[in-house]
């Protein structure tokens, strides 16, 4: 199986093993916060990922926390093909990781049960963010994903455009 990074840095790279290292700007990638970043986010079928749909996610209700997901978001990012990534450099410059741990748990299973794909990486804004791709694979499954799933969180491809083919008709 072959394993890729997203980085948001250009330049200098540790070579850790991985099969590729992708730029961040290569794919459609948009970071969540607000809800209605979340929202626009999915509803887009050009988006490829939701990235950190928990940032700066404050609330926190009597029984669950608010991870920036919910059951609405999940239907339409499973329809629109849009994959929720978990970035570890997040997760490593909180400062409350165990509030963000909490809310990326929540995120799992709330993709886990709408059928949604999901991307681990380290998206490391400098080299000495980057991890191995064990260490990676390692905090999916801290994170609630089977080790079947961690491996293909890190073998995230874009989804195939749809591609139309004109006669000369149509033109």
């Amino acid at each position: 199986m072959t394993m890729i990074d997203i980085v948001q840095f250009s330049g200098d790279q540790f070579n850790l093993g991985f099969r590729k290292i992708f730029p961040f700007k290569q794919f459609n990638i948009i970071e969540g916060g607000t809800d209605e970043k979340n929202s626009a986010a999915v509803e887009r079928k050009s988006t490829d990922i939701l990235l950190t749909p928990e940032k700066d996610r404050n609330k926190r209700y009597f029984t669950q926390q608010d991870s920036g997901l919910n059951h609405i978001l999940c239907r339409s990012a499973a329809k629109n093909r849009v994959a929720i990534g978990f970035s570890f450099a997040a997760f490593l410059n909180a400062k409350e990781r165990s509030k963000v741990l909490a809310q990326m748990m929540q995120n799992v299973r709330l993709c886990q049960k709408y059928k949604i794909r999901m991307v681990v990486g380290s998206f490391a804004k400098n080299k000495w963010e980057m991890r191995m791709p064990l260490d990676l694979c390692a905090f999916a499954q801290i994170l609630g994903m089977t080790p079947k799933e961690a491996k293909a969180a890190l073998n995230f491809q874009r989804k195939q455009k749809d591609i139309k083919i004109y006669k000369n008709e149509d033109i």
